[in-house]
């Protein structure tokens, strides 16, 4: 199935990393932005999430919301949203209904082979309910950022510059050792005394002859 700029938004309901379950119909006044993305914690999905955890705050000074969705296990996602620090809900749709829905779910090129697979896509849906722009395929590089300039554009507010969460501290390094005292060098032993050499006797001085 195709998805259009225009038509009403597929409506679903999922499961959620953040416990229970997430309902579009329950955001109407609010823009979401819904991606899909094939896997949790493999390298392109990585960098995508990180990327829209890092534009939360912008996309929250615009009045939006951002969700991922995938067909991976709500046990999975919260391995992932804890591993990376991901401050938005991951959805499962682990039969795949909302994929299909949304024009997610289809053949694709994996490593030059042919396959059927989730499609990495992207849509917004406005506070009407309808789609508002749709990215069919998605490229990782930028993107989060071409979601939030869209979403300016469409609100016609000023697009704000993305300010990536800290990392959490690293624990800190442990002093530097203190250096170690030279080892005190160790006191030559004594020499045994010589052993005295026996006195010299005199000899008897010789008897003169007369």
């Amino acid at each position: 199935m195709t998805l259009t700029v225009g038509q009403p938004a597929p409506s679903f309901t999922l499961p959620s990393s953040d416990g229970g379950t997430f309902a579009l119909d329950d955001l109407h006044g609010t823009i979401v932005v819904v991606y899909f993305y094939p896997r949790d914690n493999t390298p392109g999905c990585t960098i995508e999430a990180q990327d829209f955890r890092d534009a939360v705050p912008a996309l929250k000074k615009l009045g939006a919301i951002v969700v991922g969705i995938s067909k991976d296990s709500i046990a999975s996602h919260c391995k992932f949203r804890d591993k990376y620090h991901l401050s938005f809900p991951l959805l499962s749709d682990a039969d795949g209904h909302v994929l299909e829905a949304y024009g997610a779910w289809g053949d694709k090129m994996m490593y030059g082979k042919p396959m059927v697979g989730v499609i990495r896509s992207t849509a917004i849906i406005g506070t009407d309910g309808t789609v508002v722009r749709h990215w069919p395929k998605v490229s990782v590089k930028n993107h989060a950022a071409d979601v939030v300039a869209a979403i300016a554009e469409l609100t016609g507010q000023k697009a704000p510059k993305a300010a990536p969460e800290k990392p959490a501290a690293k624990p800190a390094k442990a002093a530097a050792k203190a250096k170690t005292p030279a080892k005190a060098k160790t006191k030559a032993k004594a020499k045994p005394p010589a052993k005295a050499k026996p006195a010299k006797t005199k000899k008897p001085a010789a008897k003169r002859r007369r």
